[in-house]
Formats: structure tokens, C-alpha cells, sequence
């Protein structure tokens, strides 16, 4: 009975880990958008986004738990997760990831973020002596496979990226599996939204000292601003709250691995409203995560 509690549990947590994952996807096709049919500085969406996000979290926290949104600030304990979250986190990922981008190219830069479940596999290894389930590592191999085909077309020649996005493309895998694990210790005593809140506050302020939003802004259209709401919504506010809810219910390797639904809704989005061409390969890509994710339900969720 106890166990069939748990595998239950692990199905929640598995459900909003994929719902996360769908809404980044739907984000990363409005972020293709904003940076191809937009002038839109790097530093200036990054300081716009977390402000953005970081606000309307707040304020929903203030609604619903009133002025019990500041008890995270009364363990110093909590506050130095809280810091190493936001910092090392949430705020590297989002800043590594462009840069990758930047450096390089987006698909490269997808797959090389998607290494945070070795990451966290890694660190569980050799911090807690903990081995990762053998479905685990099958579902993770298939998503890296899927992932690549998906997003590469098969060809590895378009992985041929410099030194420097292939540095920041590793640090972006790194952060990611610091953005699954580093803020579980903060959510076990408050709640997931608060903590994201108080995240998003603190790295748009170390994010606006280098680039404050009003200062060099672009020119403001009816579709920057639907697309920003986008971006800070369903790419931020509501994806980062799920994540972290999940935490509460299955083991972060399940989750850091439920990342590949990303690309692959990207994918699909791209197909449908950016007429993106795609081939048989990007299909058994496709295919190859949802028998991933098949693989981690039947495994994790039954008793």
C-alpha cells in the first residue's frame, strides 16, 4: 500500500514535469519569433523577463499567503539556498543558454542543456551514493537519441559550433541540473510560487544592474508585448512553477529527463505556424521521446 502511494506521488510529479516541459516548448516558439522578427538585446529580454516574471509571481504570493511570503527570509539557511537557486540556477540557466545561443546555434545549444540529467545522475553518484533505476538510464538514452534527430535532422554537422558556445553549452547543462536540484530544499518548508517568486526577483535585480530595462529599450509594438506576456507566462512564471511542484512528488532525474518534451513540442509548434520543413529522421526523433516518457510512467508510476 505504501508503495503504490508513492508510485502515485511519482505520477504527479511526472505530469507536471511534462507540463512544464509543453510550456517551454510553446515559449521557445515565441522566443524564435521575438529574436528573428524583433531587434530585441540579449541582455535586455533577460532583465525585462525575470522582472516581468518575478513581479506577478509576488503578487499572486501576496494574495494567497499575505505576508507569509517573507518567512523564507527568516532561516538563514533558507536564504542561502534560496541565493544559490536564484544565482546558480535559474539565473545562470537563463543567461548560459542565450549565450550558447548566441555563440552558436540553438539546436546545438538545446542538446548540450539536455545533458543535466547526466548531471544530476552524476551528482547523485558521487554525493549520495544513490544509482539512477536501469528504465531511468533506457528512457534517458532514448531521449538524447530522440532529441538529436529531432532537432539536428540526423546530420551532426550541424553540431559544428565553436570553443566558446561549446563551453557555454555545457554550463548551460550544468545549470539546468542546478535549477532541478538546488531549490528542493527551500520547497520542502515553503511554498514552490513563493520561492520561485522571491528567484525571479533577486536575479532580475543582479540581471537589471548590467542591463536596467529602462535604459536602451526597444521600440514597443503590439507584438513585443503580446510575445514578452508570452515569454514571461507560459515560458516563465507557470512552466518554473510547475517544475518545481514536481519536485515535491518524483526524484529530480525524472524530472531533468522529462526535459526532452521541450524541443520536441518546439518541433511541432515550428511545423505548424512557422511552416518549418522537416523529414523522417526529426519524426523517429519525435517518437523516440514519447517512448522515453512511456518508459519513465510505466516504470516510476506503477506499483
Amino acid at each position: 500500500m505504501e508503495k503504490e502511494l508513492i508510485n502515485q506521488h511519482v505520477g504527479k510529479g511526472i505530469f507536471w514535469a511534462l507540463l512544464a516541459s509543453c510550456m517551454w516548448g510553446i515559449s521557445g516558439t515565441v522566443l524564435q519569433v521575438i529574436s528573428q522578427g524583433e531587434s530585441i538585446p540579449a541582455s535586455w529580454f533577460l532583465s525585462a523577463r525575470t522582472l516581468g516574471a518575478g513581479l506577478v509571481l509576488i503578487i499572486i504570493s501576496f494574495i494567497k499567503y499575505q505576508f507569509h511570503i517573507f518567512d523564507v527570509f527568516k532561516s538563514l539557511r533558507d536564504v542561502l539556498w534560496l541565493l544559490a537557486y536564484a544565482i546558480f540556477g535559474l539565473m545562470a540557466n537563463l543567461l548560459t543558454f542565450y549565450m550558447s545561443v548566441q555563440e552558436g546555434n540553438a539546436s546545438a545549444a538545446t542538446i548540450l542543456q539536455y545533458l543535466s540529467p547526466l548531471f544530476i545522475v552524476l551528482g547523485s553518484l558521487i554525493f549520495q551514493k544513490e544509482w539512477p533505476l536501469r528504465s531511468d538510464i533506457i528512457a534517458f538514452a532514448l531521449a538524447m537519441l530522440g532529441v538529436f534527430l529531432a532537432i539536428t535532422h540526423g546530420n551532426i554537422h550541424s553540431l559544428a559550433i565553436s570553443n566558446t558556445a561549446l563551453i557555454w553549452g555545457v554550463l548551460s547543462g550544468v545549470t539546468a541540473a542546478f535549477y532541478v536540484v538546488l531549490p528542493k530544499p527551500v520547497t520542502k518548508n515553503h511554498p514552490p510560487m513563493v520561492v520561485l517568486g522571491w528567484a525571479l526577483i533577486i536575479g532580475s535585480i543582479l540581471f537589471n544592474i548590467h542591463q536596467p530595462v529602462w535604459v536602451n529599450t526597444p521600440d514597443i509594438s503590439t507584438k513585443l508585448v503580446l510575445s514578452m506576456a508570452t515569454v514571461i507566462l507560459i515560458g516563465t512564471v507557470f512552466p518554473f512553477w510547475a517544475l518545481l511542484h514536481s519536485l515535491n512528488f518524483a526524484p529530480s532525474a525524472v524530472v531533468s529527463i522529462l526535459d526532452a518534451v521541450q524541443p520536441v513540442v518546439t518541433f511541432i509548434l515550428s511545423l505548424i505556424f512557422l511552416n518549418l520543413k522537416f523529414n523522417i529522421v526529426e519524426l523517429i526523433g519525435a517518437i523516440l521521446v514519447v517512448i522515453a516518457i512511456i518508459i519513465i510512467q510505466k516504470f516510476r508510476s506503477e506499483p
